[in-house]
């Protein structure tokens, strides 16, 4: 067996290179890990959320290997792992979780008690989630497996869908939890912020929900495109204009039953103003154009500390917010991260019966690991792309 391994390391704001990293052993500090198993990675996606570190908008040490939406092998099983064994094709989602704490208990896996000493809830290569090496590599150790790990039925089946699969780690598990709590359902008039990856996702499970129209607005023409391409009505936010009257004239109403809130804290605010910060502007949108007793979704990430915020209260997490407008209206907010078990198997369903297209949807790009460094670059840019990237060169672009 191989104990050579890669890894996508974090170098600094703006830059990521692709280095020499241990391979990954069974063990939990001076530990064993009888519980973990080692995974050969099939593939492993950037996420937004990853930019925000690359960016340098979070706390994130350099020298931190990236990346948390892992799909793989099995390689290796600790002793203790009992249904799990070598050669199962599994998804990993991003949410470590002991299975064994209250939260885990009652399905809150994103907010785990026992796998980060610092707060609620760990990720694999995440800035204060627990320290955990992350999966943007060859080979990555997975702990609590047979809690944490979906089997794939049948591997070759999957190997067919990767592009679709893939995204069961974390951005479709993510946007379909936005709608899940934004109340979307039959008949729904819905509205996502964002045209981003987990945008384009949370907009197609409104869709797989059933709701009958779903808005998007972003302020990149090629997102928007994208967005369109599987029957989304969009909004350019770079235009002038009261949001309530362009939603107005899409569904002779000037309010939607849901809001998801898909872009987070480096939001921006609309039309002459869109090139200015305005890390609450979503949130207060969602309070404008959100009908009265309505939910709104906020899958966006929101951070306790952003060294790169215009203001100091933001620097904080401390957003200026109108509070009292959704208070009056009754309106009901659900944050935090999505508890991926709660999702992943019967998406995983609908994605191996042809129910929905999640991989056309966000655009699945295949690149190799050792392309990763240009990946960030081009998902920075703002392309209407989901990256994916494949480190064995075993997956069919």
């Amino acid at each position: 067996m191989s104990t050579a391994n890669r890894g996508v390391v974090y170098k600094g704001p703006g830059q990521v290179a692709v280095e020499s990293i241990p391979y990954p052993e069974l063990a939990l500090g001076n530990r064993k890990c009888q519980h973990g198993v080692i995974l050969k990675v099939v593939t492993t996606n950037i996420c937004g959320s990853d930019q925000h570190m690359v960016r340098g908008r979070t706390t994130a040490p350099e020298g931190l290997v990236l990346g948390h939406e892992i799909t793989g092998i099995v390689i290796e099983t600790g002793r203790d792992v009992e249904f799990l064994k070598p050669g199962d094709m599994v998804s990993v989602p991003f949410n470590i979780a002991c299975g064994r704490c209250r939260n885990c208990k009652e399905g809150q896996t994103g907010i785990c008690l026992n796998v980060n000493p610092a707060r609620p809830g760990a990720a694999y290569g995440y800035v204060d989630m627990g320290g955990w090496v992350g999966g943007q590599t060859d080979y990555v150790m997975v702990p609590y497996a047979d809690f944490n790990l979906l089997k794939f039925p049948d591997a070759d089946q999957a190997m067919e869908k990767i592009r679709d699969l893939t995204l069961l780690s974390d951005i479709f598990p993510t946007g379909f939890h936005g709608c899940v709590t934004a109340g979307v359902g039959p008949g729904s008039t819905v509205y996502v912020a964002g045209a981003g990856p987990v945008g384009l996702a949370a907009a197609v499970s409104a869709q797989l929900l059933g709701a009958a129209c779903v808005i998007v607005g972003d302020m990149i023409e090629e997102r928007l495109a994208q967005a369109r391409s599987f029957g989304c009505e969009t909004i350019d936010l770079t235009q002038d204009g009261d949001m309530a009257d362009k939603i107005e004239v899409i569904l002779g109403e000037r309010e939607v039953d849901a809001f998801v809130d898909c872009v987070g804290f480096e939001a921006h605010a609309c039309g002459c103003n869109h090139g200015k910060e305005a890390p609450a502007a979503v949130l207060n949108s969602a309070m404008s154009l959100t009908r009265a007793g309505g939910q709104i979704g906020i899958p966006g990430l929101y951070v306790t500390e952003d060294p790169g915020a215009a203001d100091e209260a933001a620097k904080q997490g401390s957003l200026s917010m109108r509070f009292g407008q959704g208070w009056a209206k009754s309106h009901s907010f659900h944050t935090g991260q999505c508890p991926v078990m709660k999702y992943h198997r019967p998406l995983m369903q609908a994605i191996l019966f042809d129910k929905v297209k999640i991989a056309d949807a966000v655009n699945v790009q295949m690149i190799t690991l050792d392309d990763a460094p240009k990946g960030y670059a081009d998902f920075d840019g703002g392309a209407a792309k989901k990256f994916v990237m494949d480190p064995h060169g075993s997956v069919a672009a």
